[in-house]
């Protein structure tokens, strides 16, 4: 009997085990606090497409999010407020 393991086995073992490669795409685990804003939680959610390209995929992204977050931004400021209390002072003249 020998104690050594056959070819066909190694050769299995070697493809199962993944192989660290540096340069390909890592996730970044930021965490991320919801914002209680759908609009600003969806932008914030994007961010998590990064984790799966290479560095030069990212730039897209953060433009993509940082004019969504701008439109959620500018949307907010579309908003009527609430109505401005009237005076309590009168007409002096």
């Amino acid at each position: 009997m020998s104690d050594s393991v056959p070819e066909a086995e190694t050769e299995a073992v070697l493809e199962a085990e993944p192989t660290y490669d540096p340069a390909a795409p890592a996730p970044l685990n930021v965490d991320r606090t919801p914002s209680g804003n759908p609009d600003v939680d969806a932008q914030l959610g994007r961010l998590a497409d990064t984790d799966h390209l290479a560095t030069d995929g990212h730039v897209e992204v953060y433009e993509d999010v940082h004019r969504g977050l701008r439109d959620a931004l500018t949307a907010l400021d579309a908003r009527p407020g609430p109505p401005v209390p009237p005076s309590t002072y009168g007409n002096r003249s």
